[in-house]
């Protein structure tokens, strides 16, 4: 299985010969549309780098509600945590959503290198530091940004989770999972989503948004950059 390092972004600042050996322990494994990685509460024991395709990472409220928090794509990872606390019940259930691949590494193949070059965890560090950034980005968005805006920015990320943000490009989400992931309501986005059909800029079908003008979608949900 031959696999760049280049492919994962997260691994780019690390020393090509931990990335290589990290990677050649990896297990492919490939998931169809809606199958799911893990559990909520699943013992974690690997970490997943996305390879091709999106995943939804989902929570349940203690209402019982599942809200998707986070869409993942090539380059991403998730389930890093399984390398720090083996065993440790997994915090999110994770879900293919199309036709996807990862590389898969087991805290034991991880540990057995971290035994013999402790300097791998730098590769660790940059995972945890990555997310750390991205909840720390939210964090401000929720506080102080509009929603409309917020909503617009989370409709422009799950497609860059993809590739190109393009004309034609699908969402392949439900407003109860946009409006999960931009943190408002349901009503909100719905209200959102149409203002934008109005003007042009999507088109909405059932379960889907379909990319009209992606440019200036950007340009609502960067008002001041």
């Amino acid at each position: 299985m031959a696999v760049a390092r280049e492919e994962f972004a997260l691994l780019r600042d690390a020393a090509p010969a931990e990335v290589d050996e990290l990677l050649s322990r990896a297990r492919r494994r490939r998931f169809t549309a809606g199958e799911v990685v893990f559990h909520a509460g699943d013992p974690a024991d690997s970490l997943h780098l996305v390879r091709r395709g999106r995943f939804a990472v989902r929570i349940t409220t203690e209402f019982g509600d599942i809200a998707t928090i986070n869409v993942l794509g090539q380059g991403d990872a998730f389930g890093e945590l399984a390398l720090l606390t083996p065993g440790a019940p997994r915090s999110a259930t994770v879900a293919a959503l199309e036709e996807a691949e990862t590389l898969s590494i087991h805290e034991i193949e991880f540990a057995a290198m971290r035994d013999r070059a402790p300097q791998i965890d730098r590769l660790l560090s940059g995972l945890l530091a990555a997310q750390v950034r991205r909840l720390s980005s939210q964090l401000v968005e929720a506080l102080y940004l509009p929603a409309d805006t917020r909503v617009c920015r989370r409709l422009l990320d799950v497609v860059a989770a993809f590739g190109p943000v393009e004309r034609g490009t699908v969402v392949p989400l439900t407003q109860e999972e946009l409006a999960s992931l931009a943190g408002t309501s349901r009503a909100t986005v719905n209200k959102v989503l149409r203002d934008e059909q109005a003007a042009g800029t999507v088109e909405l079908s059932r379960g889907r948004t379909t990319l009209l003008d992606p440019q200036a979608l950007e340009r609502k949900a960067r008002p001041f950059s």
